[in-house]
């Protein structure tokens, strides 16, 4: 059986999890209208993450997607934190604050965290999808015998043959077109910036895994793209941001519709790791400075401090608002709606 008929989908689309983005009512919508919905969990703890996935649970018996970061933990570094700290300060400043003391790592990896493999052996979400890396054989079996599909970000052609010897069974292809942030398993290593097509045709050539197809992907035109490339599936995120289900708040959705939407850009200054975003001051504040930026995401408890700061004065321009090269086509549409003109334009 085909990766969609496993899950019983009637049309061959995943909703990006996006992480402060997507919420259960979304992942749900997305599931109901016959694609593959996703929440994430990586940025909240086991309690969390069962709130999220009974919440959307009640609103769809249809399956869904959870997903988790499994990061590398984080060199800490107590100069060079202070250091970023001291860079940011001028920036707090302006906003009648001051920044934090110290930094924290704002959440846990999968990579470390018994709680949350507890969590998810106990729920057993049909599927479970992995971005930054992937979990230890042991956790990866655990699930597996829980009865979850996996999935996990690569990149490269490399990343998608580690995903599939250990037992993961389908890949999602990054293009480096896409929006949030790069699936790299070392965000320190040299990215081939390998677009969707490209990455995409690659993988179906030769990882030996079912491919979903991510970047840049926006409308039903798109998804067809995609799967006359050989993947299985397309995933979109930065397509869903507008929806009325969507966590994003009311500066993000108008900078989504700015002229910032044509010039997206890659940035380790909100969190530490490569992402594409909007571009706004933080990015600019981000190609200006020359300090280390700390490792993700320790470098996020500064990043949301200062977002948070801002926020309180009025000042809009340091969120993380991710976004995909294809952001200037994103459309306000209920989520199901969002389905079902995806499904109409791929068959047109």
């Amino acid at each position: 059986m085909s990766l969609i008929e496993q899950l019983g989908l009637t049309a061959p689309i995943v909703q990006a999890p996006m992480a402060g983005v997507s919420t259960p009512a979304m992942a749900a919508a997305v599931s109901n209208a016959g694609a593959l919905g996703s929440i994430a969990v990586g940025a909240t703890d086991a309690a969390g993450a069962g709130r999220m996935i009974a919440e959307t649970r009640a609103l769809t018996d249809r399956p869904f997607n959870v997903n988790l970061f499994v990061h590398a933990a984080p060199r800490r570094d107590e100069g060079a934190e202070a250091a970023w700290l001291q860079a940011l300060t001028p920036s707090f400043a302006a906003f009648g604050a001051a920044p934090p003391a110290t930094l924290n790592a704002p959440y846990r990896s999968f990579a470390d965290d018994d709680a949350m493999l507890a969590r998810l052996i106990a729920d057993a979400p049909a599927v479970v999808s992995f971005h930054f890396g992937l979990p230890d054989g042991e956790r990866i079996r655990a699930l597996k015998q829980a009865g979850c599909l996996l999935l996990a970000t690569a990149t490269n052609l490399d990343e998608a043959l580690a995903c599939k010897a250990a037992g993961v069974d389908a890949v999602v292809a990054q293009g480096w077109e896409a929006g949030g942030h790069r699936g790299m398993f070392d965000p320190d290593a040299d990215d081939d910036r390998l677009g969707m097509a490209a990455l995409t045709r690659l993988l179906v050539l030769r990882s030996g895994l079912p491919v979903v197809a991510a970047g840049g992907l926006m409308d039903g035109r798109g998804v067809r793209a995609a799967l006359n490339l050989g993947a299985v599936a397309a995933q979109l995120g930065t397509a869903f941001i507008a929806c009325p289900e969507s966590a994003a708040d009311a500066a993000y959705r108008q900078a989504l519709t700015s002229e910032a939407a044509y010039h997206t850009t890659l940035t380790r200054a909100v969190s530490g790791r490569p992402a594409r975003c909007l571009r706004n001051r933080f990015t600019e504040l981000g190609a200006q400075t020359t300090a280390a930026i700390p490792d993700y995401p320790v470098a996020y408890d500064a990043g949301k401090a200062l977002n948070a700061a801002a926020k309180a004065v009025g000042e809009y321009g340091f969120g993380a608002q991710w976004a995909g090269q294809g952001a200037p086509l994103a459309r306000s549409l209920p989520a199901a709606d969002l389905i079902a003109a995806l499904i109409e334009e791929m068959d047109a």
